[in-house]
């Protein structure tokens, strides 16, 4: 098996500076933290908010690849879902509330060590008893089904990694471009070019160097899926993620209380979470903890883990071994 090459991103070392990373990575990129509780969770867009009915789940089929995992005292999973969102063009054909971005973020509180992993939203799973499907139909299943979506795409996710998911945020990418736009774009750095031709009703092409984006040029080079891989466009949301965190360092939204309300509201109207405001302390403390000059950022795919397939004629992904065993292992190693 070859491991995953994991990329470690340089981080300001002054206090200050790392709990405003950590906060501020959390709420945008990771869409972790910034609360308003109404109750055990907050809703965001509409199509989650109102449902006329939930049907009843099926009895569910024990299969041993797909147990449960104990919950880890000394780690803290969180599990981060990105949504088409009903203004996408693609949610046109395939759904507003499928999740082309799905990853994890987690940390090893007594070795203090961090990581972010995508898992490929086309990794064919087992969704609920016998029906398999791909990984980005769950969460769209779960609402369907369960009185409780966050909680079955948690329980699905702990499945699948064999760690347990502790808390969950989704995103909706239609809305993402907004908040951009309130931060007065990002900037990424290319070192190589990127085009787009076949997604967007014109061609979108980026040159290698430092490219000031939008937000619509944000969302563009992070849900571009034609011109490149799946897990190129994992790798490229993962960049957007951390550019937003850099852009709000350097705007210092501590000392423009009114801009940083504005920005905060927006993200808050966009996400969806079960985080409470009784998880804030410990994710206060954990954010004086966290190394983030060494977080692992790694993409589960078939240069490592995976490997291609059809469905009926439909695209897949397979684990190589034909289980989950060296998902499993990946997010056990992944901290050490």
């Amino acid at each position: 098996m070859e491991p995953i090459i994991y990329q470690s991103s340089p981080r300001p070392r002054n206090r200050l500076y790392r709990f405003r990373y950590f906060i501020l990575l959390m709420i945008i990129a990771a869409g972790l933290f910034y609360l308003n509780a109404t109750g055990n969770q907050i809703d965001i867009f509409n199509p989650f908010a109102t449902r006329d009915s939930v049907q009843s789940l099926p009895v569910m089929t024990p299969d041993p690849d797909y147990a449960m995992p104990a919950k880890e005292l000394n780690r803290l999973d969180v599990l981060i879902l990105g949504v088409r969102g009903a203004n996408d063009p693609d949610a046109v054909d395939s759904g507003p509330l499928l999740t082309d971005s799905i990853q994890v973020f987690s940390y090893d509180k007594a070795a203090k060590k961090s990581s972010l992993i995508s898992i490929p939203r086309d990794l064919f799973v087992i969704i609920h008893d016998q029906k398999k499907d791909k990984l980005n139909s769950a969460y769209e299943y779960g609402l369907s089904y369960s009185p409780d979506s966050l909680q079955f795409i948690k329980e699905k996710i702990s499945q699948i990694t064999g760690v347990y998911i502790d808390q969950v945020v989704v995103f909706d990418f239609s809305s993402f471009k907004g908040i951009v736009d309130a931060l007065g774009g990002i900037d990424v750095t290319l070192t190589v070019p990127f085009s787009e031709t076949q997604q967007w009703g014109a061609s979108f092409s980026l040159p290698v160097g430092v490219n000031h984006l939008d937000g619509q040029s944000a969302l563009y080079y992070a849900r571009s899926r034609y011109s490149s891989s799946d897990f190129d466009r994992s790798r490229r949301q993962q960049q957007i993620m951390f550019a937003i965190e850099d852009k709000l360092l350097r705007l210092n939204l501590l000392s423009d209380p009114v801009k940083s309300f504005s920005i905060l509201n927006l993200i808050r109207s966009e996400i969806k979470t079960d985080i409470g405001v009784w998880n804030i302390s410990e994710f206060l403390n954990l954010a004086n903890q966290v190394k983030f000059n060494q977080i692992k950022r790694g993409v589960i795919s078939t240069d490592n883990l995976l490997v291609e397939s059809k469905d009926n004629g439909v695209y897949i992904l397979l684990p190589k071994e034909g289980t989950l065993v060296g998902i499993k292992q990946l997010f056990q190693d992944n901290l050490r």
